[in-house]
């Protein structure tokens, strides 16, 4: 989908959660379901990552992501809460929306620009209310896409 990360239709959703273990828990069955990697070790690789300190970077939105070993290219994946759910974010405030990504163990830079071009997007403020407003999967998809390949070329 980018020169940064691959992020699949089947990638991003809407889900049920009541709690940010149950939250991670969700990101990386569909990381695994959609990507074929193994579920408990991309759960250990973003617990690991999230014991250093909260991805839940603000404004409703955390970034959980990892590295992890053997990955060909940075993976995404998407999911939007049905309801708000406490993740220990910097401004205090509960996620609605958890933009997860995946990158190989080597991925340096790679990793870090990938990060950035989501951050990015995520605070700019027409398509925070464009993600939270969108009424389903594929309008969510459609979306991140078109900002996806928009700022790729």
């Amino acid at each position: 989908m980018t020169g940064l990360f691959t992020l699949s239709p089947d990638a991003v959703g809407t889900i049920a959660a009541d709690s940010k273990q149950a939250i991670l828990d969700q990101l990386a069955r569909r990381f695994a379901g959609v990507y074929g990697l193994d579920p408990v070790l991309v759960l250990e690789r973003i617990e690991e990552r999230e014991r250093l300190g909260s991805t839940g970077f603000g404004r409703g939105v955390a970034i959980p992501h990892a590295r992890l070993l053997g990955l060909p290219r940075p993976v995404a994946v998407f999911l939007r809460l049905e309801a708000p759910v406490a993740f220990d974010a910097a401004d205090g405030m509960p996620v609605s929306m958890v933009f997860g990504l995946l990158s190989p163990e080597s991925a340096g830079a790679a990793h870090l620009h990938a990060l950035a071009a989501i951050s990015r997007m995520m605070r700019d403020e027409a398509m925070h209310t464009a993600l939270a407003e969108a009424p389903g999967a594929e309008a969510l998809y459609a979306l991140l896409a078109n900002v996806i390949d928009r700022d790729a070329a």
